[in-house]
């Protein structure tokens, strides 16, 4: 008589990168509901899937170490209380192959196994078989490619309706707004720059524009105090492309940042 395969304690992952997704196309719900669906039909009767971890809001782009719901999966692996993870489909681990491929290292250095819905185990890495990693590898090099033209069709498409006079993305500048995802003029807001515009006409400078728009009741873009900052911004050109030049560094430094942040976090779990 064969000993039926011992069942496994596994920890189902889900993730949804933006709000939408949440209640629209592949939702939390239906990953759920499609990982316990394969587990019921798994040989041997199936596993058991001792907790659900949800990481939301986040990209599959984002690292191991930004995703609190995978981590938390880790550490169960870790302490002994499950077994492995169980996920959708390897595009909810990451979409990304590189950060696919961490995944999958890490869960398999801690002695765990990895699933999917859509294909089964995913076996750990065997130099006798090296067609076990490039056709897992594949898959992701070809998911990612999909997803890196649907974004590139996007971003075109909203370079093109901007170039076009179209509204595209970001924040309305002060005198317009959007509607029906349409650039119209807002017409109070216009007439309160035109009136800036004619004080700046006559020798006032920032400061003075901001206290004389605080002191009348104009409302700024987002209905607070005017500073003489934002008053640049709005009536130079010039200080407005430094501002954006200046936002951009930031960025960058805040990137490079939370880069160093990550890897010494996990230099240091070593």
């Amino acid at each position: 008589m064969v000993k039926p395969a011992a069942r496994l304690r596994l920890i189902l992952c889900r993730r949804v990168s933006t709000a939408g997704q949440v209640t629209d196309g592949y939702g939390l719900d239906a990953q759920e509901r499609d990982c316990r669906r394969w587990n019921s039909t798994a040989p041997d009767g199936g596993h058991r899937i001792v907790h659900v971890v949800t990481d939301e809001a986040l990209t599959g782009k984002s690292t191991i170490d930004e995703r609190e719901g995978l981590m938390e999966a880790m550490e169960w692996i870790r302490d002994g209380r499950a077994d492995g993870i169980l996920a959708p489909n390897l595009d909810r681990l990451a979409r990304e192959l590189t950060v696919q491929e961490a995944v999958l290292s890490y869960v398999w250095a801690l002695g765990g196994r990895a699933f999917t819905a859509d294909h089964g185990e995913h076996l750990e890495d065997d130099e006798t078989d090296p067609m076990r990693t490039a056709m897992r590898q594949m898959r992701g090099v070809f998911a990612q490619l999909d997803r890196g033209l649907i974004r590139k069709r996007l971003r075109e498409g909203r370079e093109t309706k901007g170039e076009q006079g179209g509204y595209a993305y970001g924040a309305p500048r002060y005198g317009q707004r959007s509607e029906d995802k349409t650039l119209i003029v807002d017409e109070d807001e216009a007439r309160y720059r035109a009136r800036m515009e004619q004080w700046k006409a006559e020798g006032l400078g920032v400061r003075a524009i901001a206290r004389r728009a605080n002191e009348e009741g104009i409302p700024s873009k987002r209905g607070g105090q005017w500073h003489p900052s934002t008053v640049a911004r709005l009536l130079d050109p010039e200080a407005r492309q430094k501002n954006n030049e200046g936002s951009a560094r930031r960025r960058d430094q805040k990137k490079e940042q939370l880069r160093r942040v990550r890897a010494e976090r996990i230099l240091g779990s070593r």
